[in-house]
């Protein structure tokens, strides 16, 4: 979604080091890889509305909707910055992908993202099968940069887009069981490959207009593979970020986990989505 000085992957991707507020694009990196699908069983239409704000203060808005239906998915995250933000750049952006899951596999059938703001706008389109990146068309191309880690033709295989990352087939029949959050996806956005590593980090009671019920909560760390800028002070910095986190709870009838809240230190303060509704959203946590 939308993307500027930090890390975001479902995003408004204008440059891979671009000019939006890098707390929004951190705390997005997160939000792109962190849903929780049930498999097979899972069923039901999915719609998420949340805020943005980064130490307080309200820089955008985010959305997430779409249809899961019998290991079929099609999804859609959309962003924008507003208020104060937007003093700085006018960003917006949305991407879509489909595919299917099998067992504990994620398999997307194709990935596009548009995205625009105050300067210019980009189109992404990613061809998939298998787990593997086909054709990759994006207009207008990203500049080269000489201290840009190369990605290869091994870093296109065995990944996900960063919406079908969305996607992850729940490996507890309990939701608030560890084993939901203890995984490694591996993402590839169009132009950079990194990992988002998730670990157990326990349970939060969340009473709010939009959810009542428990939350599991998961850490999270960035970790680059290929096509980033390791010399970059924000890269550093997110690589060695411990203060990602991400509270996930349950939508009713589709045994899916959807993010809550998701909170992300940055160098100029903690940026922070929360959810302002959730459709379908329920107190029942378990089988």
């Amino acid at each position: 979604m939308l993307h500027g000085d930090i890390m975001i992957r479902t995003r408004v991707q204008i440059e891979p080091e671009s000019d939006m507020p890098g707390a929004f694009r951190h705390a997005m990196l997160i939000f792109g890889a962190i849903s929780v699908f049930s498999g097979p069983a899972l069923a039901g239409p999915i719609d998420a509305h949340y805020a943005v704000s980064l130490a307080g203060i309200p820089i955008g808005t985010a959305v997430m909707n779409g249809q899961v239906d019998n290991g079929h998915y099609n999804l859609t995250v959309s962003a924008k910055l507003v208020g104060i933000a937007t003093m700085v750049s006018n960003g917006r952006g949305a991407a879509q992908a489909s595919g299917g899951v099998n067992g504990a596999r994620v398999l997307s059938g194709g990935y596009a993202l548009s995205a625009s703001n105050s300067q210019m706008s980009r189109t992404i389109q990613m061809s998939m099968a298998g787990g593997n990146i086909g054709a990759i068309k994006i207009e207008p191309p990203f500049d080269e940069k000489s201290d840009r880690i190369p990605v290869t033709e091994a870093n296109k295989r065995g990944v996900v887009d960063p919406v079908s990352a969305l996607v992850m087939p729940m490996l507890a029949g309990n939701a608030l069981a560890p084993e939901n959050c203890n995984r490694t996806i591996p993402v590839f956005d169009g132009a950079q490959r990194f990992d988002v590593v998730l670990s157990y980090a326990g349970a939060k009671a969340v009473k709010s207009k939009s959810f009542d019920g428990q939350a599991i909560v998961c850490k999270a760390r960035y970790v680059p593979v290929a096509g980033h800028r390791p010399e970059r002070e924000a890269t550093k910095y997110m690589e060695n970020n411990r203060e990602m986190e991400a509270w996930l709870v349950p939508v009713a009838g589709a045994k899916v986990l959807v993010p809550y809240r998701i909170a992300v230190k940055t160098m100029i303060g903690t940026a922070v989505i929360e959810a302002q509704a959730l459709t379908g959203a329920t107190t029942a946590v378990g089988n």
